[in-house]
C-alpha cells in the first residue's frame, strides 16, 4: 500500500474521531507528498525514497520552527509544531540513536580509508546515502566531524 493510500486512510479515521490535533498533522503529510509528486520532473509515483524525503522535510521544518518558538517564549506554537512531528514520526523509518550511528560511521571510515577532515565529503556522501531515512543530516555530520577531527 502507498504512503499517500495510509494516510488516507488514516485522515478518514482521525476525522471519524474528531482528532484534530492528528488530522492537522496527516493533511500536512499529504499536501506535502502532493506538492512532491506535482512537482517538475517527478515520475508518476513516488518512490518510496522520495516519499521519506518528504516526510524528513517536514519533520526538520518542524524542529527549525519549535526551536525558534521556543526562543519567543510562544510556547501554544511550540506545542502544535511538536504535536505534528508526533503525528509524522510513526511514518518515518525508526530513527538511530546517537550510538548506533557512531558505530556504523565507525566502521564507514574504516572501510573507505578516511584519515582526517579532508576525507569528510567522501565519508559524508556514503553515510548519506546508506543512513537515508534512519538517520539525521545534521547528527550524521556531527558525529563524522567528530570522529575524523
Amino acid at each position: 500500500m502507498s504512503l499517500i493510500t495510509q494516510i488516507d486512510q488514516d485522515i478518514k479515521l482521525a476525522m471519524l474521531a474528531k482528532q484534530a490535533d492528528r488530522l492537522r498533522g496527516l493533511r500536512a503529510i499529504k499536501s506535502a507528498l502532493l506538492l512532491a509528486k506535482t512537482e517538475k520532473g517527478a515520475a508518476e509515483e513516488l518512490t518510496p525514497e522520495a516519499e521519506i524525503k518528504v516526510l524528513q522535510k517536514l519533520i526538520k521544518q518542524r524542529k527549525e520552527s519549535a526551536d525558534i518558538y521556543r526562543t519567543q517564549n510562544r510556547e501554544d506554537l511550540y506545542e502544535i509544531e511538536m504535536e505534528e512531528m508526533k503525528v509524522i514520526e510513526p511514518y518515518l523509518p525508526q530513527q538511530m540513536t546517537r550510538f548506533e550511528i557512531e558505530g556504523y560511521l565507525q566502521e564507514l571510515i574504516s572501510r573507505i580509508g578516511a584519515t582526517s577532515t579532508s576525507d569528510m565529503g567522501r565519508v559524508m556522501g556514503a553515510a548519506n546515502k546508506e543512513l537515508a531515512g534512519k538517520a539525521d543530516g545534521k547528527t550524521i555530520s556531527e558525529v563524522v566531524r567528530q570522529l575524523l577531527g
